[in-house]
């Protein structure tokens, strides 16, 4: 990525809302460019530009990391259900003993033991480790400057 790339994107970073008059100002780079740089990006290095959520505001008290083992026979059934899922905020393949790596969450801890019960019935769960997040201390922090967080 062009050094002048990173400038706009560690802008974006920060805040997606920041028009682009106001990072050129900033940065002195026309806005033109910028409006340019950002165009080529996206779909690239930017996948898309979303909010991030302070869940507990808006009900979801318990936040979870689980990692699934499944019947190689499932994988695809699971996949296909855990990218529907209301519960599942962020999915990604993995490795080592597991196949999958769940975000989720949940509004009690009941809505979330129903959740993993209801894997456990529907596909052959081999294996599964979860672990609840307490506190988030940081978040989406990569191309920030540290004092900006």
């Amino acid at each position: 990525m062009r050094e002048i790339d990173e400038t706009i994107v560690e802008f974006m970073r920060k805040n997606a809302r920041t028009n682009l008059t106001t990072i050129s100002k900033e940065t002195g780079i026309p806005v033109s460019t910028i409006f340019d740089r950002l165009r080529l990006q996206e779909g690239k290095s930017i996948t898309r530009f979303t909010a991030l959520l302070d869940f507990p505001t808006i009900g979801y008290l318990i936040r979870a990391k689980i990692f699934l083992h499944v019947a190689p026979s499932q994988r695809t059934l699971l996949a296909a259900h855990l990218q529907e899922h209301e519960n599942v905020n962020s999915l990604w393949r993995v490795n080592n003993g597991y196949d999958y790596a769940l975000d989720c969450a949940f509004h009690d801890i009941k809505e979330a033991e129903d959740f993993v019960e209801e894997l456990e019935m529907e596909f052959k769960i081999l294996a599964k480790s979860i672990f609840h997040v307490i506190d988030t201390l940081v978040q989406e922090k990569m191309m920030v400057k540290p004092e900006e967080i």
